[in-house]
């Protein structure tokens, strides 16, 4: 039973993810950088924070506890999150290069797939000790297989609807560069992986007797702050270059834009602090522990297809292509459940 409401949380954070972008198409008269930056405030410090102090007892102080971790765990931990922030910004032009379908597919699969076999290989190579590599059980290994199996018949199904609508101006292929593309998607995917590989190096940061369910917190938080700083630099740069600094001066938009900021940063957050809660009851099944990061990357992909059917992103496609965007739908949800089917 456990097991079943730890994967329910994690789903819950999943749609939440994939739910995010709704509220920023409400946000007006602002540039995505600006807006980008400024839902950031919300998504990767503020929530983060709050989540982060759920972890710390009474009598305790979250700042003792950063003082005291181990730096190089510490920032080993803030490093992956600078390079998951990198994964974030090349994540779009993946797409621009491969479109929609092939460039999700590979960048989401390489995520999923990676970010998963990551953590513990390279926790191996700084602790040998500790025999990380254990953790890539036979099931694991078979789990993240299955799930890039499942995201590979989504991007098949993703490129029968941009064949079939070949003659809409979204699927316009001027901007088509497999080469390019390629290596952008695959970098994209690996750094994008870098996030759980940080809360890897950052899962011993907590305090003795912290609640299972908010132990992963203080370090989600160091990851999201490390790519806080990349994105932060980007968009500032971006405001330089575009000349959008006077964005943030718009005074009659802020109650607005401000509002849809916070919501979209909540719901963003949320699939990492579902994430957190849902692992919290599946300490009894540690290959589904060390899979989580790949079922929630898994079912992100999953709501956002779900996301674009109801809102008919799919209209007009064959009912072949609905059947194929189906199955790759049910062997994602399937793969959740892997290492206790194997």
């Amino acid at each position: 039973m456990n097991i079943f409401i730890g994967l329910l949380i994690i789903a819950i954070g999943a749609f939440c993810q994939s739910s995010c972008y709704v509220p920023i198409n409400r946000i007006r008269e602002w540039s995505w950088e600006s807006y980008w930056l400024v839902q950031g405030v919300f998504a990767w410090v503020i929530f983060p924070l709050c989540g982060a102090l759920l972890a710390v007892p009474a009598g305790e102080s979250l700042t003792n506890l950063l003082v005291c971790a181990p730096a190089f765990q510490l920032w080993m931990t803030v490093l992956f999150g600078v390079l998951w922030g990198v994964g974030g910004l090349t994540f779009g032009l993946s797409m621009r290069y491969l479109g929609v379908a092939l460039g999700q597919s590979i960048a989401l699969g390489t995520c999923a797939g990676l970010g998963t076999i990551m953590g513990p290989v390279l926790l191996h190579v700084f602790f040998p000790e500790m025999n990380a590599l254990s953790q890539l059980t036979a099931a694991v290994l078979i789990g993240v297989a299955v799930t890039l199996v499942g995201i590979a018949v989504i991007g098949v199904a993703g490129a029968m609807k941009s064949h079939e609508k070949a003659n809409d101006k979204e699927t316009d292929k001027t901007e088509f560069n497999f080469g390019k593309g390629i290596v952008i998607a695959l970098l994209a995917g690996f750094m994008s992986g870098c996030f759980n590989v940080g809360l890897t190096f950052g899962a011993d940061i907590h305090f003795e007797g912290t609640n299972a369910m908010f132990r992963s917190l203080p370090a989600t938080l160091l990851v999201t702050l490390g790519g806080f700083v990349t994105n932060m630099v980007y968009c500032l740069w971006q405001n330089a270059k575009n000349h959008t600094f006077g964005d943030y001066r718009k005074g009659h938009v802020w109650a607005n834009n401000l509002l849809f900021c916070i919501l979209a940063g909540a719901l963003w957050y949320s699939q990492f602090f579902g994430l957190s809660l849902g692992k919290g009851f599946l300490v009894e099944s540690p290959q589904l522990m060390t899979l989580s990061f790949c079922i929630l990357m898994a079912l992100n992909v999953v709501f956002s297809n779900l996301w674009g059917i109801l809102l008919k992103e799919w209209k007009g496609c064959s009912k072949r292509t609905i059947i194929v965007l189906s199955i790759g739908i049910v062997i994602l949800i399937i793969s959740s459940f892997i290492p206790q089917l194997v």
